[in-house]
């Protein structure tokens, strides 16, 4: 299966993506504004999630709020 962002975009691995939406990241104090820009994600396994690195924190995020750059 394909992974799409936001647009229907087909994301591929060390895609750099845009946040579209303010996320609350469980387990850390921060919070991914909008706009930030991710680098070199990940795909997994699920087709809806990407892992990516914050800082030296490892996350998975889902697609629907990710847009490629």
């Amino acid at each position: 299966m394909e992974s799409k962002d936001n647009n229907g975009n087909i994301l591929e691995d060390g895609d750099n993506v845009h946040v579209i939406k303010d996320l609350k990241i469980k387990g850390m104090s921060k919070t991914l504004k909008r706009g930030n820009i991710i680098k070199n994600i990940r795909l997994t396994s699920n087709p809806q999630e990407v892992e990516c690195r914050i800082g030296k924190s490892q996350i998975v995020l889902k697609t629907q709020f990710l847009k490629k750059t």
